[in-house]
């Protein structure tokens, strides 16, 4: 198995430098590890206490953030080594304040994995939700560094659970602690033989908390807002915007900010040329064109969790795709969620719906079935957005109960 693994890494690494010649996040990808070991070699100082925090991508870095500030304050002298996989997490966060070290983190090949973990001895190992390299696990498991999954959430029908995942069960046993989401992970954990398991649930309650706390005021968007109703969609992709865009002109009172997943010129010209009413955007309209429109792109990035405060009504994209961006920015400010049908590995996006605070929807007409009750029923919109604010309280603390465990003395 070992043998199949590295061949899949080896492959995979030459399909990411064949892509790299016509494709951004792949170039992304494949330029960001050259000459990883001298930058790390004149970076890393040598016997300080380092703490290494790996996330895949974006997503999990809202969740390993929390985590990542409380032990800043906890152990002030240590430096936080903060790694990514994906370029869509790497080029948003390469220049984050808290982390001193940051830096894709090589192919997971045997000696990348021995040099790395020489080369940063870390005093402790943190990873995110559910990234699991065979050859750093390995490597940290022998020489007994602490390694710790947060955030971490398991399904069944995931290769360790299977009868033929004995090999892949093997990563495993490099965790001291599995910091979990919920119950059902527990449970399959402790169904093959790991009982080193906490449920702390998901630490991006506390991160969308603090930044609801902390929510900036966006001029252009409160002039967009007033005096209506408003559904923000934010991280859409085309199939998302294919069905929410035409909303204006079956609620004629409806207003409509637009946050794409995607900030790129072409996505912006594409979702204008596909609006049923002319459009402005973000960055280039003056107030009162902004104040008589009913569709408002937003352009550019990192303003997304402060525009949720202005919406009646959420819509989260992604869930004709490959699965829904963050909910809980959204439910924090106490309004309906919204998305498409893939949400089933997202633990908040179930619970939400269980509370009728999130809905799933399929297809147009359901969405304006939906729209028509969160709009006009005063009950059942007031309920469900008691609920929504009610789950993200009771999530809150995750962060503390994982910072009791990994610092403890």
């Amino acid at each position: 198995m070992v043998f199949l693994y590295n061949l899949s890494i080896r492959f995979y690494q030459l399909l990411v430098f064949i892509a790299s010649a016509f494709n951004t996040k792949a170039r992304h990808f494949y330029r960001g590890r050259v000459g990883i070991w001298e930058k790390l070699k004149s970076q890393i100082e040598p016997n300080s206490e380092i703490i290494w925090v790996h996330c895949s991508s974006l997503g999990e870095f809202e969740q390993g953030r929390p985590v990542i500030e409380a032990i800043e304050q906890k152990k002030p002298n240590a430096k936080i080594l903060l790694t990514f996989f994906s370029p869509s997490g790497y080029e948003v966060r390469k220049n984050y304040s808290r982390a001193d070290y940051i830096f894709y983190l090589p192919l997971d090949t045997y000696s990348n994995a021995s040099r790395f973990i020489k080369m940063v001895n870390p005093a402790m190992a943190i990873f995110i939700k559910y990234e699991f390299w065979y050859h750093y696990l390995n490597e940290l498991r022998k020489k007994s560094i602490p390694t710790y999954l947060v955030s971490g959430i398991f399904r069944p029908d995931q290769v360790f659970f299977k009868p033929y995942g004995g090999w892949y069960r093997k990563f495993l046993k490099a965790f001291t602690y599995f910091f979990v989401q919920n119950q059902q992970s527990k449970d399959l954990l402790a169904s093959i033989g790991y009982t080193n398991v906490m449920i702390t649930g998901d630490t991006r309650f506390d991160r969308v908390s603090r930044i609801a706390s902390d929510a900036k005021s966006i001029p252009i968007v409160e002039n967009f807002a007033s005096n209506h109703k408003v559904l923000v969609a934010g991280s859409t992709w085309p199939k998302d915007e294919d069905i929410i865009l035409p909303l204006v002109t079956k609620f004629p009172d409806l207003k409509l900010v637009v946050v794409p997943h995607e900030v790129t010129e072409v996505h912006i010209k594409d979702i204008m040329g596909k609006s049923p009413v002319p459009a402005v955007r973000f960055t280039k309209s003056n107030p009162e064109e902004v104040k008589q429109a009913k569709i408002l792109i937003v352009d550019t990035i990192g303003l997304l969790s402060s525009i949720y405060r202005y919406g009646h009504v959420a819509y989260i994209g992604g869930g004709f795709g490959v699965g829904i961006h963050n909910t809980l920015e959204a439910a924090v400010y106490g309004i309906p969620v919204i998305f498409g049908p893939n949400f089933q590995k997202f633990q908040e996006a179930k619970d939400l719906i269980t509370r009728k605070a999130g809905f799933s929807i399929k297809t147009y007409d359901e969405l304006v079935d939906l729209l028509n009750l969160l709009l006009f029923d005063k009950n059942f919109y007031q309920l469900s957005a008691s609920e929504a604010k009610q789950m993200v309280n009771s999530g809150v603390g995750a962060t503390q109960k994982i910072l009791e465990v990994i610092t403890a003395p």
